[in-house]
């Protein structure tokens, strides 16, 4: 109990935080004796507790066109392994990077007998002349996603004990996606396209396929969503990968992040408790808003988070000077009540993200969709994650073969982060 001194002379309530989060992490990892099975179905790791999952991107720069090396994939497999992550999600086949990450678990794996991961294979779609100033809607980019489509099964074929799920398209069908997204009848076609191959033996009969989209895409939001495509589609998939973020709508809807909390809380802690908590109620409230949809519709799917996560960092909207949400003690708290909600629903959350990357928002690195990673570019392990480290877990872990072990941010002085936490602005 020595490591938690500082803490406890600092602040009883962010101690108790602290405990929670070492039980829920203790939770999630653990050694294992002799060799393990490497090839489970995606209906034995999804909605499995012992198989954790995240969303994860290996890039250090601002740019993807400076992709990871295998070798820097492979450090960031390992860190995530050992905290109990056994699931991880890509995004596109545009770049090297995700072959690169099953090549890294591929040579893992043979490295290692203990060593077992999985992967969640995403394919970009994208509606005709996407991210010009006129995008069409109504056409798909055939050319690009015929590609996507194309790899995926190329590299699923190779590798069928690694990649278990497909999903076709990620937030592609949200209309506030106004850069690309298309209609449903695209993801549609794709999704029976992948369906067909595996009746015909051209693709693994166990692998699923998914597409990743917001809770609106899903039914679970505005009625102009509630489409015959969008219902030919839940029938359609193995799952339904649902995204939730209430971090983002502490300023674009804030009426359940400012509710008064009443008079008997009266410490920041407390207060900024009782926000997380309507935060996490508030995505609960998005995946049943779905969940009600299909069943409306006498579908019977299950359903998993594809994403969901919070950021640790603004410089606008979510800062001190609006929201007040980003910081990496709201980050924690979020983290865990999501991921022991998910547990006890056998309901796997794909945690938005692994680690921070700098390419998402060119406004600069204090950006906040630069900043939703547990951890640093530079590997530090924020607050959800600083149980961990207390506990060893990290031991001669980090990121860069010349950089330095996982450590804590703010060298662990909570008292340094609790300082630069905000309580949220409540009404009167």
């Amino acid at each position: 109990m020595k490591r938690f001194v500082v803490y406890r002379r600092t602040n009883k309530r962010a101690l108790s935080v602290v405990l929670l989060l070492s039980l829920f992490v203790l939770s999630c990892t653990g050694s294992t004796n002799g060799s393990v099975q490497k090839n489970r179905t995606a209906a034995e790791i999804l909605g499995n507790p012992a198989f954790p999952a995240i969303s994860y991107g290996g890039y250090r720069t601002n740019s993807r066109e400076v992709q990871p090396t295998i070798t820097q994939i492979k450090a960031d497999l390992q860190i995530l392994h050992a905290m109990g992550v056994r699931i991880v999600r890509t995004y596109n086949l545009q770049f090297e990077h995700s072959p690169n990450v099953v090549k890294a678990i591929a040579e893992l794996r043979k490295e290692d007998p203990n060593f077992e991961m999985y992967v969640m294979l995403g394919t970009w779609i994208d509606c005709k002349d996407a991210w010009t100033e006129k995008p069409d809607h109504s056409q798909e980019s055939l050319a690009n996603n015929s590609s996507e489509i194309e790899k995926a099964i190329a590299l699923t074929n190779e590798y069928p004990e690694i990649i278990k799920i497909i999903t076709v398209g990620n937030e592609a069908m949200v209309h506030w996606a106004w850069s690309y997204h298309v209609a449903p009848a695209v993801i549609l076609k794709w999704v029976k396209h992948l369906q067909q191959l595996k009746k015909e033996g051209q693709l693994p009969k166990n692998l699923w396929i998914t597409s990743s989209d917001n809770f609106a895409s899903w039914g679970g939001g505005d009625a102009s969503y509630h489409t015959e495509d969008l219902t030919k589609l839940m029938a359609a998939v193995d799952y339904i990968s649902v995204h939730t973020y209430p971090f983002h709508d502490t300023h674009h809807n804030p009426s359940f992040w400012k509710e008064a909390p009443g008079n008997n809380l009266t410490t920041k802690e407390e207060r900024i408790d009782f926000s997380m908590e309507q935060a996490t109620n508030y995505a609960k409230m998005q995946y049943a808003q779905v969940k009600t949809h299909m069943q409306s519709l006498g579908i019977d799917k299950p359903i998993h988070i594809g994403e969901t996560g919070w950021s640790s960092n603004a410089i606008n909207l979510f800062d001190k000077n609006g929201s007040r949400a980003a910081d990496e003690y709201k980050q924690a708290l979020y983290y865990n009540k999501m991921h022991a909600w998910a547990k006890e629903n056998k309901i796997t959350c794909f945690y938005f993200s692994a680690f921070d990357e700098p390419w998402k928002d060119p406004n600069g690195l204090d950006a906040s969709e630069n900043n939703f990673g547990l951890f640093t570019v530079d590997g530090k392990a924020k607050f959800a994650l600083w149980p961990l480290v207390d506990q060893g877990v990290f031991k001669g872990l980090r990121r860069e073969e010349n950089g330095t072990e996982i450590g804590k941010t703010f060298n662990g002085e909570l008292s340094t982060l609790l300082n630069q936490t905000h309580q949220p602005n409540y009404t009167p």
